[in-house]
């Protein structure tokens, strides 16, 4: 036990400071705080809206393609056509380049019919093609198939995610530049109070 007076006496404990609760930061204005909760809402709708706005995007083009698939293979019919006329182009590594010929097939009423189809470059004359008829029995391209309706509602998913994003990135520059202009307005009206009383000093 310490004697009375001794510089190792034990002394009352000071009292008990109680430590801010979590985001009591006094330093925090209220545009602080407007800005970190209304940041909480646009993850809130980056996280939410986004997944669900790409796949409702990317159902409705696929039932859209795929409606069309099923029209246009409906009304198509594909048929075999021998070119009349040789295909121009035929240069090395340029295989897989298109060109218009002339192709001859027999139709249902069994009379010749001839067109123009596409057909890769350097085709030789008289062989043998596939191409597509309409119901006027006249050439036109291929019907739409299910690997391009599954493009088309990737393609339509992807923008949409990338609508959401920029969206909320837009909405975040714009609330922060109110609230910024709102800072900037503080700032100088309480600069005016205080400027006086601070270049005041110095002239003294």
């Amino acid at each position: 036990m310490n004697a009375p007076g001794s510089p190792y006496a034990s002394s009352p404990h000071p009292p008990h400071q109680k430590h801010p609760s979590k985001g009591a930061n006094p330093l925090r204005r209220t545009s602080d705080r407007i800005e970190s909760w209304f940041f909480r809402f646009l993850m809130l709708v980056l996280a939410l809206g986004l997944p669900a706005a790409s796949v409702s995007a990317g159902l409705t083009a696929y039932e859209a393609s795929m409606r069309v698939v099923q029209a246009q293979s409906a009304q198509r019919q594909a048929i075999t056509a021998r070119v009349v006329s040789d295909a121009e182009g035929a240069r090395d590594g340029a295989e897989d380049i298109m060109q218009r010929s002339q192709v001859r097939w027999t139709g249902k009423d069994g009379k010749e019919r001839t067109g123009t189809a596409t057909v890769k470059a350097g085709t030789p004359k008289g062989v043998t093609v596939r191409v597509w008829l309409d119901r006027d029995g006249t050439i036109t391209s291929p019907p739409m198939t299910a690997d391009n309706a599954t493009a088309t509602a990737w393609l339509a998913g992807g923008m949409a995610a990338v609508t959401v994003a920029a969206g909320v990135l837009a909405a975040r520059a714009g609330m922060r530049r109110v609230l910024d202009g709102r800072r900037y307005s503080q700032w100088d009206a309480e600069w005016d109070v205080v400027e006086p009383s601070w270049s005041g000093r110095f002239r003294q």
